[in-house]
């Protein structure tokens, strides 16, 4: 009966299986799913699917053709010489200002879009310093993509100044037309540096040192003007100074031979670099350690009769002759510095008869306590240390022994002493302050550190006693103003083979009653006899800040950018 089964059909139709002919079935309810449920394609479309494939293909495989054979090789040469190229966009040096926010060097755009370091003040050359510019090779290819700074304070702050590079993705052709230009990355500014400095006063003390200097025939000389309360340096000046344009830009050649043949030594800077056998100048620190170490009191009279006469010790029938400058009589501390008595101080310090000296060891003590002899911490660069003699140093150094005479002379800033300006104007910003040694400092709002000299406050009150005096009826009286009242000690070094040159030094603070500024001058190697020139430089300054109505002089302008 099994076929009887297979032969069976079911007489219902499923739904799946139902297939309407649309011709037959006008108004069919489709809302209902009424009509068909698939409808074939006509075969017309196959043909023009099929047609539109075929004309791409062909379209697709004739571009292909024409790309890669019959234009490949042009197109292939074309490629070759086509490049892409990275360009360094320089980031612009940052400006450098003085304390009035007047620019001291800033860039300049040249052709081509690069730019230059350009120098205002070349009095401040030393101080600023100058930049290396990038470097190409023999192609025009940049191999040194840095501005960077060389000396001075370019060279000491260059992290701050110099900024960062950018870049630029540039496509070229062979003719050197500009294809394409990708991405670019934007140059960061170099940072503004600030300085301490006061540029119109920085270019009159130039200007009063160097047409000093060669009005008298010095062959170099250097300043320092600065804060006693704050360390801040307000003038630094180094003569004769350079075009810092011209180290920068390596040109004129002449120009530069000429300073490298020069006598003075532009590229040294005086006031940091260069030592100098001081001279009378350190009689007010040898007078305060001697009052404070209770050797002499302000009424002790020593007579100085312009010589004092010391047996040998080692030989009953010779005698050592230490003369002064002058016979000045009976002094005290403050007309001993005032009038600069070489036999007071010889006495003072190593001893005299009766009169007990300080010795070798504590003049040395007192130096050192100053600031003498050792850098300043200034923030420059290659700064000198000086020298201080003592026993060991001259066994060291020439193996012989030290003898009461090599006391004498290193009293009066004699012997082989040597310092700066920048320790001197330190040194004597200290005597005006009360005992606070800064460390001086050549950048804006910069808090400086500072030591304090361990000497009786009544003893530096006597030494700007005398050096007060000094200016009122003595050697300095040429600084005597009625617009401002200042304090100095002069000093005279004889330097040559001969003692043939002079050194001449002044060291001071102004006001006298309110000390705001230590101030320190040397005129190096002017003809014997002309000792007293650091003075007059001194004046010059004075009398051209009164004349502009200067805040250092009583007055109320602030900057001027006239010089």
């Amino acid at each position: 009966m099994l076929w009887l089964r297979k032969r069976h059909k079911d007489p219902e139709i499923a739904p799946d299986e139902i297939f309407l002919d649309s011709s037959n079935t006008p108004d069919f309810d489709r809302s209902r799913f009424e009509g068909r449920i698939e409808k074939p394609l006509a075969s017309r479309t196959f043909v023009y699917l099929f047609g539109t494939l075929a004309l791409l293909i062909l379209v697709l495989v004739g571009r292909s053709w024409n790309l890669q054979v019959m234009k490949g090789y042009a197109f292939a040469a074309q490629s070759a010489e086509n490049s892409l190229k990275v360009t360094t966009v320089f980031a612009p040096r940052g400006t450098i200002t003085d304390m009035y926010g007047t620019i001291l060097a800033d860039n300049v755009a040249k052709e081509g879009g690069t730019m230059i370091r350009q120098y205002y003040y070349p009095s401040l050359s030393q101080v600023i310093g100058y930049v290396s510019y990038p470097k190409k090779d023999s192609n025009g290819f940049y191999y040194d993509t840095e501005e960077t700074g060389v000396t001075g304070l370019e060279a000491k702050y260059d992290s701050l100044l110099v900024g960062r590079n950018g870049q630029l993705l540039t496509e070229t052709d062979a003719v050197g037309r500009v294809r394409s230009e990708g991405s670019y990355v934007p140059p960061i500014d170099g940072g503004t540096l600030e300085l301490s400095i006061d540029a119109s006063l920085q270019a009159q003390f130039a200007k009063a040192i160097g047409e000093t200097a060669q009005a008298h025939h010095f062959i170099a000389g250097s300043g320092v003007i600065m804060d006693v309360d704050t360390g801040a340096v307000r003038a630094l000046v180094s003569y004769p100074s350079y075009d810092a344009n011209v180290m920068s830009n390596g040109t004129p050649a002449e120009t530069i031979a000429a300073y490298n043949s020069d006598p003075g030594h532009p590229f040294l800077d005086h006031a940091v670099q260069g030592v100098y056998v001081p001279g009378s100048i350190v009689k007010p620190i040898v007078a305060a350690g001697a009052l404070n170490d209770g050797i002499i009191t302000e009424d002790t009279v020593i007579n100085d009769p312009g010589v004092i006469t010391v047996q040998d010790p080692y030989n009953k029938d010779r005698e050592f002759r230490y003369t002064g400058w002058k016979a000045l009589g009976p002094v005290d501390v403050k007309k001993a510095i005032a009038w600069s008595s070489d036999i007071f101080f010889y006495t003072v310090g190593g001893g005299f008869k009766s009169q007990r000296g300080l010795g070798i060891d504590r003049l040395a003590y007192w130096y050192t306590q100053f600031g003498l002899g050792s850098p300043t911490g200034i923030d420059l660069g290659g700064e000198a240390n000086g020298l201080v003699p003592t026993p060991a140093w001259k066994k060291k150094t020439f193996n012989e022994q030290w003898y009461t005479g090599d006391t004498y002379f290193t009293a009066i800033g004699q012997y082989s002493m040597q310092v700066t300006p920048i320790q001197m104007a330190r040194a004597t910003a200290a005597v005006a302050n009360g005992g606070k040694l800064y460390t001086p400092t050549l950048v804006a709002n910069k808090s400086s550190a500072f030591t304090t000299v361990p000497v009786d406050q009544n003893a530096l009150a006597i030494s700007r006693a005398g050096m007060r005096q000094s200016v009122t009826s003595a050697l300095a009286n040429a600084l005597n103003f009625p617009y401002v009242s200042v304090a100095a000690k002069t000093g005279t070094a004889q330097t040559g083979t001969n003692n043939q040159f002079d050194n001449s030094w002044v060291v001071g603070f102004f006001p006298y009653d309110h000390p705001q500024y230590a101030f320190a001058v040397v005129l190096e190697r002017g003809p014997s006899g002309a000792g007293e020139q650091s003075v007059n430089a001194m004046k010059q300054l004075f009398e051209s800040l009164h004349s502009q109505n200067s805040i250092y002089t009583g007055g109320t302008a602030t900057s001027s950018t006239s010089f």
